[in-house]
C-alpha cells in the first residue's frame, strides 16, 4: 500500500472527521481506513488522531501535518497534469456542494451528461442551505445563491435569477393579499423564513416606486431546508420568498400565488465560488464551465433570469 494513499486517507478522515465516512467517501472499507491511518502513524512515529468508541479529533501533530498533506497532494495533481492529457482525459473525485432548490432542479439534472462524457470522473454532490466551508470540507467548488462573505475566495457568475413572494390562495383567503412590501409587513402576514447559523434577523429586498428597500419581515415558521418552506406556503402556513425556478410548477398550477407583487423582490445572483487552488484542477474547470453553460441557457430559455 503506497504512502501516498495513506495521504489521501488521512486528508480525508481529517476533513470528514470520519474514519467510517472516508472510507464511504474513497470507497474502502473501514478496516482499510485504520490500517492506512496507522500505517502513517508508525511511518511518522506520531499519533495523528485521538480515537474514542463516540469521536474522532486531530492530534496538534495531525492538524500540523495537515496542511503539508494537501500540499503534497497538490504538487501530485499539478505533475500529472504536466504529462497526461488531463483535461481531455479528466479523472479523479469531484466534491461539489450546491444549496438544495439549485442542486435538485439545476444541477442534479445535468451531472448524467457530464459524468458521460468524462467516464473516468466520479461525484460527490452535496445539498444543503446551510453555509459551507471550501476549505475545511475539503470541496472542490460550491453553487450558491446571493453575496459570499470570504472575500478570499473567488466567483464566477452563472445568472440573476428573478424571485417571487408568494402563498397558497387558502392563505390569501384567510389573511387577505397583500400587494407592497408595506402591506406584508403592517398587515402582520406570517413569513416563512430561511434560517442560516447565525441569523439574528430576516430582511426582504424588495423593489420599490423609490428604489431597492429592505423590509424587517417575522414569522414563527423558520428552517434551514428551503423545500420545507415552500410545503408549509403550499399548506397555507404563510408567505415564502423563493427564487422562480423552485416554484415555477406550482405557480403555473394556481397551487402557489404571487403576492406583493407591486414591490416584487430583487433579482439574486447565482454563482460558482471556489479557491484559486481548486481552479488549477482541470476537471474542476470543466465541471464548472459546462454547469455554467448549461444552467445558463436553462434559465435563459425558461424566463427565470433577472
Amino acid at each position: 500500500m503506497s504512502y501516498l494513499d495513506n495521504i489521501r486517507t488521512f486528508v480525508r478522515v481529517y476533513e470528514l472527521g470520519s474514519m467510517s465516512a472516508a472510507g464511504r467517501d474513497l470507497r474502502i472499507s473501514p478496516a482499510v481506513t485504520s490500517s492506512r491511518i496507522s500505517q502513517l502513524e508508525s511511518h511518522l512515529g506520531v499519533r495523528l488522531f485521538q480515537r474514542t468508541t463516540r469521536s474522532l479529533t486531530a492530534t496538534e501533530q495531525g492538524k500540523a501535518f495537515y496542511g503539508g498533506a494537501c500540499q503534497v497532494l497538490e504538487s501530485v495533481e499539478a505533475a500529472e497534469a504536466q504529462v497526461v492529457d488531463i483535461t481531455e482525459h479528466p479523472r479523479g473525485s469531484l466534491y461539489v456542494a450546491a444549496p438544495l432548490g439549485v442542486g435538485r432542479r439545476l444541477i442534479a439534472p445535468q451531472v448524467p451528461a457530464f459524468l458521460a462524457q468524462y467516464p473516468e470522473v466520479s461525484l460527490r454532490l452535496r445539498l444543503t442551505d446551510r453555509k459551507v466551508d471550501l476549505t475545511t470540507e475539503g470541496l472542490d467548488l460550491a453553487f450558491f445563491l446571493g453575496q459570499p462573505e470570504d472575500s478570499n475566495l473567488r466567483i464566477k457568475k452563472i445568472a440573476d435569477v428573478q424571485r417571487v413572494l408568494c402563498a397558497s390562495p387558502a392563505y390569501i383567503a384567510a389573511n387577505g393579499h397583500p400587494r407592497t412590501g408595506d402591506d406584508l409587513v403592517k398587515g402582520g402576514h406570517q413569513c416563512l423564513n430561511l434560517r442560516f447559523p447565525g441569523a439574528t434577523e430576516f430582511q426582504w429586498p424588495l423593489m420599490t416606486a423609490d428604489g431597492p428597500k429592505r423590509y424587517r419581515v417575522h414569522g414563527r415558521y423558520e428552517c434551514d431546508d428551503g423545500d420545507i418552506l415552500v410545503d408549509w406556503a403550499l399548506g397555507g402556513h404563510g408567505i415564502t420568498l423563493k427564487p422562480v425556478f423552485e416554484v415555477a410548477d406550482h405557480l403555473v398550477s394556481g397551487a402557489l400565488v404571487e403576492v406583493a407583487e407591486d414591490t416584487p423582490p430583487e433579482p439574486i445572483q447565482m454563482a460558482c465560488l471556489f479557491t484559486h487552488r481548486r481552479h488549477q484542477d482541470p476537471k474542476t474547470r470543466l465541471f464548472m464551465d459546462f454547469m455554467i453553460d448549461r444552467i445558463g441557457n436553462v434559465i435563459k430559455d425558461s424566463g427565470l433570469g433577472g
